[in-house]
């Protein structure tokens, strides 16, 4: 009998880290900014990634200098909700291994929980194509208080799932995911796809998904706990 310890729940990120909807994104985003007359860089889009609706919006804004008169919250979130589900109602391309390793854990059933900045609208949309009866429930950014990087989504996910945080494994992508799976104290394995994500206590690293075996999942989390456990929201998203 192996003795390997396995997590009591796996809380997946959507966005980067099952579905390879980042370039979508990255349209999106374009077409956000220059709805604001400002030019979407590189390192302004970098600022985005991961985020909800409300802190990509207050970047954008930010970057394009418009008083708090000029920011029309809910008219600009509207208009890209309506823009990125259209995008999301095409095929989604999974990224790679996503597929396997979502099969490998169901087989062991290890609960999953969809986690995700996505507002729901939007992430429906997407669910359809990974398949809702995968998970046994998922959270959307705008059903917490605060969005990643805030801790507040992978706690309630943790919560959902019956389990403390310590004991679950969240797989991300981005930086503001990681850390909102840091602060909320979630052993996590990190497998970017945009941008680099920085060392971090509770953080282990895979270049990809593929060939992940039940094995060495149970391994990545063996290793990710033993980080101290912290309950503390740091703004910095590189941690």
């Amino acid at each position: 009998m192996s003795d390997r310890v396995l997590p009591a729940a796996v809380l997946w990120d959507m966005d980067g880290t099952i579905l390879d909807t980042e370039p979508i994104w990255d349209l999106a985003m374009d077409e956000l900014a220059e709805r604001n007359g400002v030019e979407m860089t590189p390192e302004l889009r970098t600022s985005t990634l991961g985020n909800n609706a409300v802190d990509a919006l207050t970047k954008i804004y930010d970057a394009a200098h418009l008083p708090e008169s000029g920011r029309d919250y809910d008219a600009d979130e509207a208009w890209m909700v309506a823009l990125v589900v259209g995008l999301f109602a095409r095929e989604l391309p999974w990224r790679p291994g996503a597929v396997a390793v979502l099969d490998t854990i169901a087989a062991a059933q290890i609960p999953m929980l969809l986690v995700t900045n996505t507002q729901r609208e939007i992430a429906d949309v997407a669910i359809k194509t990974i398949g809702a009866d995968r998970f046994v429930a998922t959270v959307c950014g705008d059903e917490v208080a605060l969005g990643k990087p805030a801790p507040d989504i992978y706690r309630r996910a943790a919560q959902l799932a019956g389990a403390d945080p310590h004991d679950c494994l969240a797989i991300e992508d981005s930086p503001t995911g990681a850390a909102a799976a840091h602060a909320a104290g979630v052993p996590h394995l990190v497998v970017p796809s945009q941008v680099p994500v920085s060392p971090a206590t509770k953080r282990v690293f895979r270049e990809s998904l593929d060939g992940l075996t039940l094995d060495e999942l149970g391994a990545l989390f063996a290793a990710a706990r033993t980080g101290r456990r912290t309950a503390t929201y740091e703004t910095c998203e590189n941690r």
